[in-house]
């Protein structure tokens, strides 16, 4: 699971550059790179820090971070069918663009 290299990708889908999102989390830059670089995993009060910070889900991370070895063998199929459509949504999720206020919210 590549939970850095979805912490980045969210990141500058967002415009947010890597030093205000470790001001924004409280954390040096350094170990915020560290993290992206996956040098470093983040705890769970880390991940916390960071999606709150993006105001996202956590699970749009673990969703982008998903990599088939995850999946077991016989499910892979159903997974290279649906993973890129899944990994869309999660993406539009942290689109800079603001969510319409007429849009209809799916709960």
């Amino acid at each position: 699971m590549n939970l850095g290299i979805a912490i980045k990708i969210v990141r500058k889908k967002m415009g947010i550059s890597q030093l205000d999102l470790a001001l924004m989390c409280d954390m040096s830059q350094t170990y915020l790179s560290q993290i992206e670089t996956e040098s470093k995993r983040p705890g769970s009060k880390t991940m916390k820090k960071i999606c709150d910070a993006m105001q996202i889900p956590e699970g749009v991370i673990y969703v982008l971070a998903m990599e088939d070895i995850h999946i077991p063998e016989k499910r892979r199929r159903v997974y290279a069918m649906l993973f890129p459509m899944i990994r869309e949504l999660a993406l539009q999720m942290v689109s800079a663009e603001e969510v319409l206020e007429d849009e209809p919210a799916f709960y």
